[in-house]
């Protein structure tokens, strides 16, 4: 990812709506652990900033690792989620927030490899970006190479080896907004950012949505996919 999308991460993500509405999602689904949690591909350390346990964060491009350390107050280490620095079964669960689409990222290795980290019984907690048609030029700046469905996902982590896999998209109620974003609006290859400073007004309203979708049943398509599994077994 460019630099300057990391500086943009780090100013937006703790008021933005959409970092907010994810971080809330991700926090949701870990609230019930009671283990170290590993976020795998940290970025600048919103979401780990949030999590109220004992968190460790690994992130690939080190000027963001020492913001997600400072941030956070998380151990962060510098690597790649292709080859995670970290002992078989060390953790409880693990978090992954829009990495696996990364050009940089073999989904597999990195699959195996958090797979490799979790203690048996362990929690994987993955947010993917859906649909590869909607590629654009936001995908292009932060160096997407792709996205994903529901059905695409849970064939990845099943031959991964894990179980219990659960899909559910989210950003439902605001697709038709994203696809007029990215298809019309913005569909240069230079187009800008999607992170960015909204108006207050819009960044409550946009969040209200997503706070009005999470009580609604859930809808077979929407911008992300939220996914949870499990690395089979019981710990000794």
């Amino acid at each position: 990812m460019e630099a300057a999308e990391y500086a943009l991460m780090d100013q937006a993500e703790s008021r933005m709506w959409w970092y907010r509405a994810l971080h809330t999602r991700l926090a949701a689904a870990l609230a019930d652990i009671d283990g170290p949690v590993l976020d795998a591909g940290c970025g600048t350390g919103g979401l780990l900033a949030t999590l109220p346990r004992a968190c460790f964060g690994l992130e690939y491009f080190e000027p963001a690792a020492h913001l997600a350390a400072a941030k956070s107050g998380a151990s962060i280490c510098v690597g790649s989620i292709n080859a995670l620095p970290y002992a078989d079964s060390s953790f409880a669960a693990a978090v992954s927030a829009d990495v696996l689409c990364h050009a940089a990222v073999d989904p597999a290795i990195a699959l195996a490899e958090l797979h490799r980290v979790l203690r048996p019984g362990g929690r994987l907690v993955l947010n993917l970006p859906a649909y590869q048609w909607l590629l654009a030029a936001h995908d292009l700046r932060v160096h997407n190479a792709r996205r994903f469905t529901a059905t695409a996902a849970r064939a990845l982590l099943a031959a991964a080896g894990f179980t219990a896999i659960r899909t559910r998209y989210w950003n439902s109620l605001l697709l038709p907004l994203m696809i007029l974003q990215r298809k019309i609006l913005a569909r240069r290859h230079n187009a800008a950012s999607d992170v960015a400073a909204f108006s207050p007004w819009l960044d409550a309203t946009l969040h209200g949505i997503t706070r009005l979708e999470r009580h609604l049943p859930a809808l077979p398509f929407g911008g992300s996919v939220l996914v949870t599994a499990t690395r089979p077994g019981t710990t000794p």
